[in-house]
């Protein structure tokens, strides 16, 4: 679980994206059949960042599991770290996955899911998702909640949340594309709610179709755990809570209600075998680590799985550089000569602005390193050139000067009551959840609570009106107050800005 900020319909509303045209018309290159090959896929919520018990052992765990590629939910900044500690090449911390494989994020999937490479030139989708955790409905039948009030909380708060990656990924399977959903969902499945397994705990009061779960299989998904594991009374593979070691803070209580909350879904993919990883003694652990060190066990499933061609593409291995650093560009272009990838403002026309360009040579899949030495910090974007000067695809990315940190402001330092507060930032993580919050003037966010916020969609820069629109309270009163930059769904301040209203 986790102090999740309640991510209301808006969110939903602006990570829905219509990918399917560029996708359709990208695929066109065609998909040649490989033989399946073995992909193991895991899930892990490592609860505020794995630094509450020992950072070291999410490492163990993660060594422990086998996993080739894996979701991870309460990262607050730490993908690279965990990356690193593994050894592991390949990360992603817009969408808080880490791979063994190469991870090409695609410049049509807006941050809803990434493609992973596990044989060259083929590729397979994943989406990571954190929903909410507040209003836990488990919590809600434990005090007596009806089975009709618990659906329609999961309608309202849970189902928005998901739905833009359903859609993303009902479109990817229509291009023969597999795709895996992993992530800490928050919801129950409707598979371990069922006549058998009334009375088995507390909060399994009667049957529920729980929406979540319902939608995630109605879009082609299949609960590789249940595939594996189909009787939810022998196997029920709770996932929280894990009775890791008691640290300073929360701690989870006796009566707090066991679920299986965290899933790994597939389409176009054949389940081989799924396990929990958990603390010793825990139920269903097929694998177990000691001192286990998050509140939620990791769910790892084994697929077969045939990789296919990517759409037409060009990614950038990083969406903010520093001047003087190397930019890695990865392309799948059409092959038919005379294609280039070019580097140009935000904007701009290769054929007349291009700093840098460098030809793919006929190749189909291949990737070019580009030095940064000399240009101007702003926004840029790496483009994918035909033979004849179209343009196939681009993605945007940032330069910032060398030692230059992430920056928050506002478009003035005074407002009046009830006016809107025009926030803006630059060189910001681009996590998956960083966001923007306001707070009296100077409190330390670790403690005090705050009065508005909103997500920055895991963007570098960008801006946001703080207003009734915003979440929290409006209009604020009089008085002096800062706004922050805090690093993915927690409480790391990274830039701070002061204005007052009067």
């Amino acid at each position: 679980m986790h102090r999740t900020f309640v991510l209301l319909l808006a969110l939903a509303t602006a990570m829905t994206v219509a990918v399917a045209a560029p996708l359709a018309a990208a695929l066109a290159d065609g998909r040649a059949v490989q033989a399946p090959i073995s992909l193991k896929v895991a899930t892990f919520n490592i609860e505020y960042g794995g630094a509450l018990v020992d950072f070291d052992q999410v490492v163990a765990a993660v060594r422990a599991s086998g996993a080739d590629v894996i979701g991870v939910e309460e990262a607050e900044g730490r993908i690279p770290r965990l990356a690193n500690a593994l050894g592991w090449p390949y990360y992603s911390v817009r969408t808080q996955v880490i791979s063994k494989y190469p991870l090409l994020d695609p410049p049509h999937a807006r941050g809803l899911y990434l493609f992973v490479e596990p044989t060259p030139g083929r590729v397979v989708a994943i989406e990571n998702v954190h929903l909410p955790s507040s209003p836990y409905s488990p919590n809600r039948l434990l005090r007596g909640g009806t089975r009709a009030e618990i659906v329609d909380l999961e309608r309202r708060f849970r189902l928005p949340a998901v739905r833009p990656f359903l859609r993303a990924a009902t479109r990817l399977q229509g291009l023969g594309i597999p795709v895996f959903l992993t992530g800490d969902f928050n919801s129950p499945s409707f598979r371990d709610y069922t006549a058998a397994t009334v009375g088995s705990r507390p909060q399994v009061r009667f049957p529920i179709r729980w929406p979540v779960s319902v939608a995630v299989e109605a879009a082609g998904f299949r609960d590789s755990y249940r595939v594996i594991h189909p009787n939810p009374v022998l196997h029920p593979g709770l996932t929280w809570w894990a009775a890791r070691p008691r640290v300073d803070g929360w701690n989870p209580g006796r009566n707090a209600p066991q679920d299986r909350i965290d899933y790994v879904y597939a389409a176009g993919a054949k389940t081989v075998a799924s396990a929990i990883e958990g603390e010793p003694g825990a139920p269903s652990a097929d694998i177990e680590v000691w001192p286990w060190p998050t509140d939620h066990r990791m769910v790892v499933s084994t697929f077969s799985v045939r990789p296919v061609a990517p759409p037409t593409l060009v990614s950038v291995d990083r969406r903010l550089i520093a001047v003087g650093d190397e930019l890695r560009v990865t392309f799948h272009a059409p092959g038919l000569g005379g294609e280039h990838v070019a580097i140009v403002p935000a904007g701009g026309d290769p054929a007349t602005d291009s700093l840098d360009d460098r030809p793919t040579a006929g190749l189909v899949d291949g990737r070019r390193a580009f030095d940064s030495i000399g240009w101007t910090p702003g926004a840029y974007q790496a483009a994918l050139v035909g033979g004849a000067g179209s343009v196939l695809a681009r993605i945007p990315f940032w330069v910032k000067a060398p030692g230059d940190g992430p920056t928050v402001g506002t478009g003035t330092a005074d407002y009046a009551v009830g006016e809107g507060i025009d926030v803006s930032w630059a060189n910001a993580p681009g996590e998956r959840w960083d966001w923007i919050g306001i707070y009296r003037r100077g409190a330390d966010p670790t403690i005090a609570y705050y009065l508005l916020w909103a997500y920055t969609e895991a963007s570098i820069a960008g801006s946001v009106m703080m207003d009734g629109a915003a979440y929290g309270d409006w209009p604020l009163p009089a008085g002096k107050y800062s706004v922050y930059l805090l690093r993915d769904d927690g409480y790391r301040l990274v830039a701070r800005a002061d204005f007052t209203i009067t």
